[in-house]
């Protein structure tokens, strides 16, 4: 089974203000086990740094001026992807600005089936909270002492751990890691992981127009009007 862990910067908190992402950080999970693949990329907004935000993630205007746009960088982020589930953290905010990139690019976007969030794992599992990344870490007893600001592929590195915690994930990675982890690396690079075609819809065009209909019901507060179609 692969996983994609991945997480986001932005210029701000909606893209539907103007807002833009600067950073993404993506990391490959194969058998809740890191293969050792990644994707990091910065990006050119086109807009000048909101001081509110650099002061979360560092990233400047001066910085970012001359990075590839989301443009440029769109085919490869996706083929990255390809068919992965995704794995976030406060799914709702990476997805959303996500989803206007491509949907801006008139590309497929990423239904909200298709993704993780961890933060809602974490909010079952521990009703109390607090659930925040860094909470988490400590509560897992991950280092994160490397956090000082945000960073989209830091950040996506601490959540694959929090979320193999959270999944039950981490023992069976430290078990199998030490006498799998060669064998693993051999069969990631022939490329046997890879899928030749894409899986099929999982949802009938019945089962689409039933929930269609169910969505036309309920009205404007439906919660699925808050994506991209």
């Amino acid at each position: 089974m692969r996983e994609i862990i991945l997480d986001t910067e932005t210029t701000g908190l909606d893209p539907a203000q103007g807002h833009r992402i600067v950073e993404i950080g993506a990391i490959e999970l194969v058998n809740h086990i890191p293969s050792g693949r990644r994707y990091h990329v910065y990006i050119d907004p086109g807009r000048d740094m909101p001081a509110e935000a650099e002061a979360v993630h560092g990233l400047s205007t001066a910085f970012l001026k001359g990075k590839p746009p989301f443009a440029a960088i769109a085919d490869e982020l996706l083929d990255f992807i390809a068919d992965a589930p995704l794995v976030m953290h406060n799914a709702g905010f990476d997805l959303a600005f996500l989803n206007w990139e491509l949907a801006a690019l008139k590309r497929a976007v990423f239904p909200p089936e298709r993704v993780v969030d961890t933060l809602l794992l974490a909010r079952r599992r521990h009703p109390m909270g607090p659930n925040s990344l860094d909470a988490l870490c400590k509560r897992y007893g991950i280092d994160n002492s490397r956090r000082d600001k945000h960073g989209a592929l830091l950040d996506a590195e601490l959540l694959a751990e929090v979320y193999l915690e959270l999944t039950g994930g981490r023992q069976a990675a430290l078990t199998l890691a030490t006498a799998a982890s060669v064998e693993h690396r051999a069969v990631t690079r022939r490329g046997a992981l890879a899928r030749e075609r894409p899986l099929p819809p999982r949802l009938s065009q019945a089962e689409r127009e039933a929930h269609a209909g169910l969505v036309m019901e309920i009205g404007e507060k439906a919660i699925w009007r808050r994506w991209p179609s």
